[in-house]
């Protein structure tokens, strides 16, 4: 069965051959943002010759193609994701790590209306929030203090 990434290497004309398909498969199959020492790490279960090195140049040539999206969350290490068909944004939980996408209509219109307001037409943005678990999420809804 082909994965969206290998469909996108095919259109782009990347060859994907070996450890660079296994390679695909594992980023195309994640459901979080792992960095390339995580994919490694899962690569290496599929195929334990495959070095760092490899999987951090096929990453590299995916980003450079548009495949795949890097982003650089906070100080951590450069995480990847399956460039996205849908515009979407990103909650990093401080405390875990876990980055959990999101899409907001309403930040969507007042960013825009900020752009006009300031003369300009957006043509793009990145949105990153940086959070830590509510003490009431911690908490449960049935808490007392809820």
């Amino acid at each position: 069965m082909t994965n969206r990434i290998e469909s996108q290497c095919r259109t782009k004309g990347v060859r994907l051959i070996g450890q660079r398909r296994l390679i695909a498969e594992v980023i195309s199959a994640a459901h979080d943002h792992p960095d390339v020492q995580e994919l490694h790490r899962r690569v290496a279960e599929r195929h334990q010759g495959i070095s760092l090195a490899t999987v951090y140049r096929t990453i590299k040539r995916l980003e450079a193609e548009g495949i795949v999206e890097r982003h650089a969350f906070r100080d951590g290490p450069a995480r990847y994701e399956k460039a996205s068909r849908r515009h979407h944004d990103h909650l990093i939980d401080l405390e875990t790590g876990k980055v959990i996408e999101f899409a907001s209509p309403e930040i969507e219109r007042l960013q825009d209306e900020i752009a006009r307001r300031l003369g300009y037409k957006l043509v793009g943005h990145r949105l990153e929030l940086y959070a830590t678990p509510s003490r009431r999420r911690l908490e449960g809804p049935n808490s007392p203090s809820s």
